[in-house]
């Protein structure tokens, strides 16, 4: 979604629906068979929806607030996002709310309970505020490092992806209110999201995107799928009878309803295929679930039956919800508890890139600190677009980028936060802008933090993986200065560090949300012990991308016919989209291809030190992998460890993981049972999972890099459904 404010982006259809309407009366029926609870969901769809008048049942295919008052079905009302909620261009003006760390430091966290408890809070403050359903749980798979909102998705691997985005929906869920999963499907950068179209095999999809897509909502069943503005193999998104009747219902068995992303719609057609609610019917380029509708219902081009079908889906998930039996009213929200919880998510997904010499923790003798660079003095940086989320206590800083898109820092501030973390030291501060004074600065202290960021947002990609902005060269100084110099990196994506030899401590801390600048103080004096771990490859270079030229970057700009055809945000000339690496995404490519990155897949360091041992695996009909964990250094902490399968003939993949948190010298059992379509291929032409026959290699790794102990399966051919 974006640009529009979600209460007026549906006017046109619902002034529309009403006008038509005018000529015929309906009795105010606020109760009947729906109004009980103690029917099923299915049953008190059916009631309400023969008691509801056609021009009901076409608002209702477009309205936000979505609901049927006549009836006693409450007007519910939609807010974005996967964050919080969220207030774009602070289009509400003086609305607040807990921002939560970017999902892909969520996805650092490898913690389901953490996004349980993060979905739960940001859905608890939804309710309070008096909206109904939350566009949250975002699953798309990070493909490209480049990508403008990678940092509202969870990780490059489907599994991970999947069972975290899950539970996060869950949570949301937890509090009686809808929460969506999108954008279904392959939305994977945002170049060109209106245009372009994804040229890839079903087999491909299914082992990756649509798996992730599956068990998000498997672990969440999330009340709503948003379908994307993109095309795949030539069909839009939110028409697509592939995805939306064969995958999602006939396979999956979905049951809740389908909404169109801001603008994704492109036909009446596309309620045949599998849409159920138009969203944003102002920037669709027409009025397709209402004025384009009628006539087609008259003649019989588009079936009566399919405006039923479609508003029976949107009934049965309110009723199912809990929403009609406990409608959203606003009431009073514990602000500081649920910072509380932002804090320990931020805490929780931190990553240790590098500590040589055991810099971090610093030490509590440090007399002088100097803080760089940043803006680490007011806040730190969130994320643009439309899952923004304005924090309590406001934005410190706000700088316009384009509409109601602005990079923007607030929550608490790494400086004040470090202040009070090491209280009998000087901790002084310079923005960074002149470089000389910084790196003298640094000389002057015991240690130098500096705080190095890149923004990213929605609607654009980043151009390369550089900080930019002269921050490379900052460092090089500092470091020159200082040789006790620790890097901070708030960044939505994975960043080149040709400075990374010259600095013995490097913390990606992403986008940390309301507490971001306590939770890194956090990490930093030790009181937290990190325990993130990448979710992401983080490249060497973009010559290691299977695409090292951004897709779509060198297609000219859209012209008028082109804006008139795929709607305003028709950014380019339409482009097909091929993904050269196909089901072997992320670290999968990087082993196919023999590359070292940067910092692999799963990567992540820690104040303590774990060792593994007992490695065993069982075969036949079900993997099954069991192994020790001991905490073998000093201090208690949280470790990840990973099991990766090599299936004949294929790249490894990621099948499960834990993360125990031991005391010094503690050890755990850990069993991993390995989902069969994970370790299995899609075959097309049967439709289904196939385990194949053969010797399967397990490893126990710290990281898809490093790997601790190998063991074999003998795996029986098996088939299983999608």
């Amino acid at each position: 979604m974006l640009f529009l404010h979600p209460a007026s982006l549906n006017a046109q259809d619902i002034l529309y629906a009403q006008d038509q309407g005018k000529a015929v009366e309906a009795k105010t029926v606020i109760s009947g068979r729906w109004s009980n609870p103690d029917l099923s969901p299915d049953v008190r769809a059916d009631a309400a929806l023969a008691a509801m008048t056609h021009q009901e049942k076409i608002a209702i295919l477009n309205a936000d607030p979505l609901g049927v008052p006549r009836l006693g079905i409450p007007a519910v009302k939609e807010t974005d996002a996967s964050l919080g909620v969220a207030n774009i261009g602070n289009m509400r003006k003086g609305f607040v709310a807990t921002a939560l760390p970017a999902s892909l430091l969520l996805g650092s966290s490898w913690d389901p309970d953490l996004a349980f408890r993060g979905g739960a809070m940001i859905g608890s403050e939804a309710r309070a505020s008096g909206f109904g359903i939350l566009l949250g749980g975002g699953a798309n798979l990070i493909r490209d490092p480049r990508a403008g909102r990678n940092f509202e998705y969870i990780s490059e691997d489907p599994l991970l992806t999947g069972v975290l985005a899950g539970r996060s929906i869950a949570g949301i869920q937890s509090n009686k209110i809808i929460s969506t999963v999108k954008h279904f499907a392959l939305n994977n950068q945002e170049t060109g999201r209106a245009v372009y179209s994804v040229k890839i095999s079903e087999p491909a999809m299914r082992e990756t995107e649509l798996l992730a897509f599956q068990i998000a909502i498997e672990f969440g069943k999330p009340g709503s799928v948003m379908c994307s503005y993109n095309r795949v193999n030539g069909v839009y998104a939110c028409e697509d009878k592939f995805l939306l009747l064969d995958v999602l219902r006939r396979d999956w068995g979905y049951k809740g309803f389908v909404m169109s992303d801001w603008g994704a719609v492109h036909s009446t057609e596309a309620l045949v295929k599998g849409l159920d609610k138009k969203s944003g019917g102002n920037i669709d380029t027409k009025l397709f679930f209402s004025k384009e509708l009628e006539p087609k219902l008259a003649d019989g081009t588009i079936p009566y039956a399919a405006v039923d079908t479609a508003v029976r889906r949107i009934l049965r998930t309110f009723f199912a919800s809990g929403l009609v039996d406990a409608p959203p009213v606003q009431s009073a929200i514990d602000y500081d508890a649920h910072a509380d919880i932002a804090q320990a998510a931020a805490e929780g997904g931190m990553v240790l890139l590098r500590n040589e010499g055991n810099l971090l923790p610093l030490a509590r003798t440090a007399k002088r600190i100097a803080v760089i660079g940043g803006h680490a003095d007011i806040g730190v940086l969130s994320g643009g677009g439309s899952s923004q989320v304005v924090p309590v206590g406001g934005f410190a800083l706000e700088v316009l980028h384009k509409g109601p898109i602005k990079r923007s820092y607030g929550g608490t501030a790494p400086l004040a936060a470090l202040r009070s973390a090491f209280p009998n030291a000087q901790v002084d501060y310079a923005d960074g802008k002149d470089v000389t004074a910084a790196a003298e600065l640094a000389r002057k202290a015991d240690v130098a933090i500096l705080f190095a960021e890149k923004w990213s947002n929605e609607s654009d990609d980043n151009a390369d993986l550089s900080l930019g902005e002269g921050q490379d060269a900052l460092i090089d100084a500092v470091a020159a200065a200082n040789p006790r110099s620790v890097v901070v990196l708030e960044t939505g994506n994975p960043v080149l560090m040709p400075w990374a030899s010259k600095v013995p401590a490097i913390v990606a801390a992403w986008y940390p949300g309301q507490r971001g600048g306590a939770a890194i103080a956090a990490v930093l004096s030790g009181q937290v012990n990190p325990s993130g771990h990448l979710p992401v490859t983080w490249p060497a270079g973009l010559e290691q991308l299977p695409l090292p030229v951004l897709p779509g970057s060198n297609v000219p700009r859209a012209n008028a016919e082109v804006r008139r055809a795929f709607g305003f945000q028709a950014d380019r000339m339409p482009f097909d989209l091929e993904y050269p690496e196909g089901s072997d995404i992320g670290y999968r490519w990087f082993e196919k291809i023999g590359a070292k990155p940067l910092y692999p897949f799963g990567y992540g360091l820690s104040y303590s030190a774990f060792r593994y041992d007992r490695l065993k695996a069982t075969g036949g009909r079900q993997l099954k992998v069991t192994f020790r964990v001991t905490n073998i250094g000093s201090r208690d902490g949280a470790d990840v460890p990973q099991v990766y399968v090599t299936p004949p003939g294929r790249t490894k993949r990621l099948i499960g993981w834990s993360k125990p948190y031991l005391e010094a010298g503690k050890s755990t059992l850990v069993t991993v049972t390995a989902d069969p379509r994970l370790i299995g291929e899609f075959d097309q032409k049967s439709q289904k999972w196939i385990v194949r026959k053969g010797d399967y290699r397990v490893e126990l790794a710290h990281d898809a890099g490093d790997t601790v102990q190998t063991a074999h399966a003998a795996m029986n051919h098996r088939e299983v459904r999608p």
